[in-house]
């Protein structure tokens, strides 16, 4: 079972958002519309990271004010964070940041998609 179960719960509370596990990444994927907004996994020192993408001049306002949030690991460095979650534990923030990847996500999608996922 996932060690994170408040970030999984907040992830698919999200209407329309599904979930996989990605074996070679040993990561734990979240989506909207077959698209990723958040992946919980590792970074190569092995601390745990929550990778959620963001509006670029979000992003860069939460590095700022967080140091508990790195450029996205191996990820597009302005679209992506990633929140080292054994310095960010706030599980009410985390849960924002995962609605803010979500939303970034759902309204680059088609418009017919954006409706289907709105009557879920």
């Amino acid at each position: 079972m996932n060690k994170y179960p408040a970030i999984h719960k907040a992830a698919l509370q999200l209407k329309g958002a599904t979930h996989d596990y990605k074996e070679e990444w040993t990561a734990d994927r979240y989506f909207v519309g077959e698209k990723i907004f958040a992946m919980l996994g590792t970074n190569k020192e092995g601390r745990d990271i929550l990778t959620v993408k963001v509006e670029p001049s979000q992003g860069e306002i939460l590095r700022t004010e967080n140091p508990a949030i790195i450029p996205g690991y191996h990820m597009n460095k302005s679209h992506w964070v990633s929140v080292l979650l054994d310095e960010e534990k706030n599980e009410e923030f985390l849960a924002k940041l995962l609605a803010h990847g979500y939303e970034q996500v759902l309204r680059k999608l088609p418009k017919y998609r954006q409706r289907e996922i709105e009557t879920m």
